[in-house]
């Protein structure tokens, strides 16, 4: 359980999820609305990665 909780305090868990999620969602849609659930994905995807700190442990 530790394990989990620990990766969801990861930036890069969360930009992968929110692409999958949409991926999965934008697949199923009509092509223009697959096109802008799509980028929007990557785009919050791209303020997850700026705005959540990357834990770097230094040595």
């Amino acid at each position: 359980m530790n394990y989990l909780i620990n990766r969801l305090k990861e930036a890069s868990t969360w930009r992968g999820i929110i692409l999958v999620v949409a991926g999965v969602f934008g697949w199923q849609m009509p092509p223009g609305i697959q096109e802008t659930v799509i980028a929007g994905g990557v785009a919050l995807a791209g303020v997850v990665g700026a705005v959540v700190p990357d834990n770097v442990k230094k040595k």
